[in-house]
C-alpha cells in the first residue's frame, strides 16, 4: 500500500483532512479560524511539521532494516512487496491516460512519423490531448462571448459594476440612516405630524408619563406642558434631549434612554407638543421661561421692514 499511497499523497491528504475538520467544527464567525485563532495556525504548523518528521524517521527505519537484513529475508520482502501495483502500473490508470491524452504507443512512432526533418529532428503527427482541444475550443467560445457582452452590447466591466454597485450601497445606507426607527438622534430627529406617529406618542404618553403630568399633561409633580413655558427649550430636539436624558440633577424627570427606543422617544416628544394651546382644567403653574423658537424670532426683524 505504500506504494500506491507515496508519501507525497499521504501527506497532503492528511493534513488537509485535519485543516478541514478544525475548519467546520470551530466556530469562527465570517472569519477562517486560523486566521481569527492564531493558535489554530501554530498546531497546523507543527502538525505538518510532526507528518513529515514521521514520514522521513520511518523511511530511515525502513532503509536501516532493510540493510540489517540477510540476502534471503530482502528477497522475501520484494516478493510481498512486489504485490503492491504502483498507480501508474494499474490497468484503469493506463486507460484513463489513453482517454486523456490520446497517445499512441512508443512502438507506432514508424507508423506516426512525418516526412519533417529538420536538421536530424523529425515530428510525429500525434493527436492532439482531449483535454487540451476542449479547453482551447472553450476559450475560444468564452472570447466569442465576452466580445459580444463587453465590446458590442456595451456590458459594464467589472469596475463599473464596483462602482456602480457602491454609489447605490452608499444612497441604500444613507436612505435607511434617514428612516432606521433605532438609529434616532438628536442631531436628525424631526417633528411628527401623522396620526399614526401621534396616535403611538399618545400611547406612550399615558403609559409613562401620567403619573407626573397627568392625563392632559395639565402637570402634577411634573411641569404642564400644554403652555409656553419650558425648562430645558420647547424645540423638538430639545424635547428629544430631556425625554433621553433626563431633567435637573435630583428633582427632574429621570432619564428614559434606558426604557424607550429613540423613535418612542420621537413620537411622545412630537405628541407633547401637539398639545400646545390645548389649556387643560386646573393646569399646574408655569414652571421655567417663556420659550421662543429662535427660527421665527430670526424671521421678524424681516419682516418689519417690509
Amino acid at each position: 500500500m505504500k506504494k500506491f499511497f507515496p508519501v507525497y499523497v499521504r501527506v497532503p491528504v492528511i493534513f488537509f483532512s485535519v485543516f478541514i475538520a478544525m475548519e467546520y467544527f470551530i466556530d469562527s464567525g465570517d472569519r477562517p479560524a486560523f486566521v481569527k485563532y492564531p493558535m489554530v495556525s501554530v498546531f497546523l504548523f507543527v502538525f505538518l511539521f510532526l507528518l513529515i518528521a514521521i514520514e522521513i524517521v520511518k523511511s530511515a527505519v525502513d532503509n536501516i532494516t532493510y540493510q540489517m537484513m540477510t540476502d534471503e529475508q530482502r528477497k522475501k520482502l520484494d516478493e510481498i512487496t512486489s504485490v503492491d501495483i504502483k498507480i501508474t502500473e494499474s490497468e484503469w490508470y493506463k486507460n484513463l491516460m489513453k482517454k486523456l491524452t490520446r497517445s499512441e504507443p512508443i512502438e507506432n512512432d514508424d507508423l506516426l512519423m512525418l516526412d519533417h526533418n529538420y536538421d536530424g529532428i523529425k515530428e510525429l503527427d500525434n493527436k492532439l490531448p482531449p483535454w487540451w482541444l476542449y479547453l482551447f475550443y472553450g476559450c475560444i467560445g468564452f472570447a466569442a462571448i465576452y466580445l459580444v457582452r463587453f465590446e458590442i452590447m456595451g456590458g459594464d466591466d467589472p469596475e463599473t459594476e464596483l462602482r456602480k454597485e457602491m454609489a447605490q450601497a452608499k444612497e441604500d445606507v444613507a436612505k435607511y440612516m434617514l428612516t432606521a426607527p433605532d438609529m434616532m438622534s438628536e442631531s436628525k430627529v424631526t417633528k411628527l405630524t401623522d396620526a399614526a406617529s401621534l396616535a403611538k406618542g399618545k400611547a406612550t404618553f399615558q403609559q409613562n408619563c401620567v403619573a407626573c403630568h397627568r392625563a392632559d399633561a395639565g402637570g402634577q409633580i411634573g411641569p404642564n406642558l400644554t403652555d409656553d413655558h419650558w425648562i430645558f427649550g420647547g424645540s423638538i430636539k430639545n424635547l428629544f434631549h430631556t425625554i433621553t436624558n433626563g431633567g435637573r440633577d435630583g428633582k427632574g424627570m429621570v432619564a428614559w434612554k434606558g426604557t424607550l427606543k429613540p423613535t418612542e422617544i420621537q413620537q411622545v416628544a412630537s405628541y407633547v407638543l401637539s398639545l400646545q394651546g390645548s389649556n387643560p382644567k386646573n393646569p399646574k403653574a408655569p414652571d421655567g421661561d417663556v420659550w421662543v423658537d429662535p427660527e421665527l424670532s430670526k424671521e421678524k426683524p424681516a419682516e418689519a421692514t417690509k
